[in-house]
């Protein structure tokens, strides 16, 4: 063999969902793209994976040994929470505070609902655990924890059957030591259990925050590291040398060791590698704002891309818990692919939240499935039927879904059609509601913003979406069943730290400013370098403020050279609290309590080929029968037929091996040199 002749190098993206798991892998020689969806197995999740593998080395040659980045996002973690399936818990507090988590901010989830609950604490109050210790808020303390009431504790926490420990003690976001004290206790007496105080999961002002959010990282570690473990494991097997990397919930990544144990960065792992590959994507277009639409066999998630850039917020929702730590900022609703539709006792046809997942599925799978679901709706109406999906691994059995939906249409006196366009419609209609949400939230006209559906279902369901919002262009990326893998091949290296520091803003406060940022910066470097990153940092500075008697802060992007500068840091502060409540008092005392660091390594970006084309008319395979307000024919067009410049009219439907383009009448659709295809709505 020639030894000037490189071997062939992939990059691999793997993404994890309710149905499926996704894979976008790039031969970077050639820019070639391969992807895939293979059926998840939820018996044995991750064994997928290997089937993945096996799958691409056969019809793409793809060699195992010649993966040199292998990047994953996965819902375990999430499901976790969402099946209440995790660790069983205790936690060891301060005496007199046992209550924190059971009174949280007192705030119900429904506030309008007369039948609104909160849910249950994933600790329950009979295993909190107090003892006599404390620290005061300026870090000094006036009484160390006893040894006796924390082996007492210890001892508790094993009768009740306890898996790990929590510590979340009073002011340690000021100084650590308590809870470190507490920690080497508890593993000294039972190195049994696993162990995570709150100051280092995440060390922020406020106890119910800081606990809960340690609670969260406790409460998925064992299926997390343990999943991890086993990833790790067939990676070797396989014989990949790249490093396992995960992509995280603040849409970065980190090194899979890193996961094991900071396992609440990664709950919504798989949902922000979606929108990063989107936002990529969209700048790859030229749309700089962008409303992206992920829809999966059980949700459909929504996020804003702004100005090229994706937003980011905390007090994302995991289930019925908030996670205070940064996150992509997505907005969710239950509806996807696999959402099953049912008549309620008043006789009203609902869609969702329930899901057929991946077993037994929708019924058109021909896995068993006895309900219908949102996919057999749109294989009632002709959407689906024409072709494979899943890349061969699924046939549609368009029988088996007219006979679960005839069974709806009989309780509703309607036609089997008409039932299957108001399964449809239902769903629309809640993804409606959400996004208004949304946009309502974000203060945007989504008039000015273009639509971008990915996910099995959402190039399904998006454009008849669009049409409701107003909105005038919907951009179907190439491979859109596959975009939160290829997210993961284009995210960058990120971590994320905070330190509160609770002080006003005059000039006495510069230099612990100064202070606080350089110790983040350090600790940010290092962070970066753990996880092989050994380029250029980005380090992007920040902090939380708030006018003083505000009981909140914002958070407002800082300079370097600003450090010493107390009077262009409050004018920042006056324009960002302006910006978000048309309202600012310069004349106010400014209080800064958290400085915040975020830590990106950028990585080497794919580059894909493109291609050019003259603008000309699109030749259909054939015309193929659908339901659309009655029956009629329609288009039907294969993607990989599709060459840049091509055009065509809708009503239409774009089939791929990935997922189904639905594209409704009186739109018209051209595709550019990147392959993504451009619908627009006619006046």
């Amino acid at each position: 063999m020639d030894d000037s002749i490189p071997l062939a190098d992939w990059k691999v993206g793997v993404d994890i969902g309710g149905t499926f798991m996704d894979f976008c892998a790039l031969e970077t020689r050639s820019g070639r793209i391969a992807s895939l969806k293979v059926l998840t197995s939820p018996d044995d999740p991750g064994a997928e994976l290997l089937t993945g593998l096996d799958l691409l080395a056969e019809r793409e040659g793809l060699d195992a040994t010649g993966i040199s980045r292998f990047v994953h996002g996965t819902t375990v973690g999430i499901n976790t929470i969402l099946q209440r399936k995790g660790a069983r818990l205790a936690m060891i507090t301060n005496a007199g505070f046992e209550d924190v988590i059971e009174l949280a901010r007192l705030r119900m989830p429904d506030m309008y609902s007369l039948f609104c609950h909160r849910p249950e604490p994933l600790i329950p109050r009979d295993r909190i655990l107090g003892i006599p210790a404390r620290q005061r808020a300026d870090g000094s303390e006036s009484l160390p924890p006893d040894p006796e009431a924390v082996a007492e504790a210890v001892a508790q926490a094993r009768k009740a059957g306890a898996e790990g420990i929590i510590i979340a003690l009073l002011h340690s976001w000021r100084d650590c030591a308590q809870e470190a004290a507490v920690k080497a206790m508890v593993e000294a007496a039972a190195p049994e259990l696993f162990v995570f105080t709150s100051s280092e999961v995440w060390p922020v002002i406020r106890e119910y925050e800081r606990s809960s959010t340690a609670i969260l990282n406790g409460y998925v570690h064992p299926r997390v590291s343990g999943y991890l473990a086993a990833l790790e494991d067939r990676l070797q097997d396989r014989g990949v040398p790249a490093r396992a990397m995960l992509t995280k919930s603040n849409g970065g990544l980190m090194s899979a060791g890193e996961g094991r144990r900071d396992c609440v960065s990664m709950l919504l792992s798989g949902t922000a590698s979606g929108v990063i590959g989107a936002a990529w994507l969209a700048r790859q277009a030229g749309e700089a704002r962008v409303l992206t639409l992920d829809i999966g066999g059980t949700s459909a998630d929504f996020a804003l891309i702004v100005d090229g850039a994706v937003q980011y917020g905390s007090d994302e929702l995991i289930g019925d818990f908030p996670l205070h730590i940064p996150s992509v900022s997505v907005s969710s609703i239950g509806i996807g692919g696999g959402s099953i539709a049912t008549v309620d006792s008043q006789g009203v046809l609902r869609v969702g939240p329930e899901s057929a997942g991946s077993s037994p599925g929708p019924a058109c799978y021909g896995r068993g499935g006895k309900r219908a679901t949102v996919t057999d709706a749109m294989a009632v109406c002709g959407w689906l039927g024409h072709s494979e999906m899943a890349y061969g691994q699924l046939r549609m059995d368009v029988g088996l879904a007219r006979r679960v939906v005839s069974e709806l249409a009989d309780r509703l006196g309607r036609g089997v059609e008409e039932t299957a366009q108001a399964i449809l419609d239902i769903a629309i209609s809640e993804m409606f509601v959400e996004v208004e949400k949304l946009s309502s939230r974000a203060g945007v006209d989504l008039r000015d913003f273009a639509l971008m559906p990915f996910g099995g279902g959402g190039p399904m369901l998006g454009a008849f979406l669009a049409r409701e919002l107003g909105m005038s262009r919907v951009i179907a990326p190439r491979w859109p069943g596959v975009v939160s893998a290829l997210g993961g091949l284009v995210a960058d290296f990120r971590g994320d730290f905070i330190r509160t520091v609770y002080a006003d803003l005059d000039a006495g406060a510069l230099q612990g400013l100064g202070a606080g940022f350089r110790t983040l910066c350090a600790e940010g470097r290092e962070w970066l370098a753990a996880q092989g990153h050994d380029g250029a940092a980005e380090l992007r500075l920040s902090a939380d403020m708030r006018y003083a008697g505000q009981s909140y802060e914002i958070e407002v992007a800082l300079e370097p050279d600003w450090l010493t500068d107390a009077p262009r840091i409050a004018a920042a502060f006056h324009d960002t609290h302006r910006q978000i409540y048309d309202f600012d008092d310069p004349e106010g005392r400014i209080e800064i309590v958290n400085l915040r660091l975020s830590a990106i390594g950028a990585g080497p970006k794919p580059v894909f080929p493109e291609t050019d084309g003259q603008s000309s008319p699109a030749q259909a395979a054939r015309l193929v029968p659908i339901h659309l307000h009655g029956p009629r024919e329609v288009p039907l067009f294969e993607r990989s037929a599709l060459t840049a410049g091509a055009r065509f009219g809708g009503p239409a439907i774009v089939t791929q091996e990935d997922t189904t383009f639905a594209i409704p009448d009186g739109t018209s659709a051209q595709v550019d040199r990147h392959l993504n295809i451009h619908l627009g709505f006619e006046e």
